[in-house]
């Protein structure tokens, strides 16, 4: 798979123009995941972009909790509705390549942001899931000093983006043969169900030295004083209110990886680039991470810069991606699309 910087993808979309546009165009969107925060900020970034970009006359948004079946009707009305183009965070890889080839073949642009498709005829712009994970981890196997076990709380079971993080996190493991996973669940990406799984395995009483969590992070952090057990380093994402408590919690050693929802924005840029005959050269253009630690200067000033306490707790902090995105935070956070 190969990646596009964003420097090269920002060149792109400037050399574009976005003017003289003869229409007004009509996205579609799907998504399978409701009551995530991450997802939630995925919305308002497409919402905020649509409105943002002029050109864009309505959204067409289907947005349930469903699985790849659901999903393949979803698109399917989607296409039905007569929509220019579809952006789609996709259920899993193969699952709904059907429905996307049905698309592509009467000429509708599809775009799957944040996991990938296998289906040729998409685009995908994500972020780099693996490099997310494979930060994360190496960080935390070396905070830990190279050896123990840790916690490892992944995301939902089949989903590309679990898939990728999963390589990852095993990558980093490879680099660090005396570290053992204690105990692997997976959160669903659910706040509820990731804060019960810690303080049901807390309550064990089995030791261990780190937790490795897929962006379900501050309840974790907040399971860990409730139940006033020593903290452990812990990995989460830019979330605001892990990243609030990078500062504030006093005795956490933590790490949060950049995995901004804003790609949700910049999904629906890529579409209408689309649309106007400026498709990218690849397929496929990744967003690296970055990781802020708050045991190094670097990234303590990082983790300062990015405090706000503004936000919902479960957006992230990352609230655009630069070349790409072009609301202001005013807007995302107003989640209002065309006609709103």
């Amino acid at each position: 798979m190969k990646r596009i910087y964003r420097t090269a993808v920002a060149a792109s979309a400037l050399a574009i123009g976005f003017a003289g546009l003869a229409e007004a165009y009509t996205i579609g969107i799907s998504n399978t995941v409701q009551g995530n925060g991450w997802r939630e900020e995925m919305i308002c970034a497409m919402k905020a972009q649509a409105k943002s970009s002029g050109k864009v006359d309505s959204l067409n948004i289907a947005h349930r909790n469903t699985d790849a079946a659901g999903q393949l009707e979803d698109i399917r009305n989607l296409i039905e509705a007569g929509v220019d183009a579809i952006v789609v965070n996709p259920a899993n890889p193969e699952g709904i390549n059907a429905a996307i080839k049905e698309a592509t073949d009467k000429g509708i642009v599809v775009v799957a942001v944040d996991q990938a498709v296998t289906e040729p005829s998409a685009y995908v712009l994500s972020n780099n899931q693996e490099e997310y994970a494979y930060l994360g981890a190496k960080w935390l196997f070396e905070q830990i000093g190279g050896s123990g076990s840790v916690v490892y709380m992944r995301g939902a079971a089949g989903a590309a983006a679990d898939d990728d993080r999963d390589k990852g996190f095993k990558r980093a493991l490879e680099e660090y043969p005396d570290v053992t996973v204690a105990h692997e669940v997976f959160t669903g990406w659910q706040q509820d169900q990731g804060k019960q799984q810690i303080l049901d395995y807390l309550a064990t009483g089995i030791p261990f030295d780190g937790v490795w969590t897929s962006g379900i992070d501050n309840v974790i952090v907040d399971a860990f004083v409730e139940s006033d057990v020593p903290l452990v380093p812990i990995v989460g994402a830019d979330n605001a209110g892990f990243v609030g408590q990078l500062s504030s919690v006093e005795g956490l050693e933590g790490a949060a990886v950049t995995n901004p929802g804003s790609v949700g924005g910049a999904g629906v840029a890529l579409a209408l680039q689309i649309l106007e005959g400026e498709a990218p050269a690849e397929k496929t253009v990744l967003v690296d991470p970055e990781i802020w630690s708050n045991t190094d200067d670097a990234g303590r000033a990082k983790i300062e810069e990015a405090q706000n306490p503004d936000l919902d707790p479960e957006w992230p902090v990352s609230v655009s991606i630069p070349g790409w995105t072009t609301y202001t935070m005013e807007e995302i956070v107003a989640c209002e699309g065309p006609g709103e």
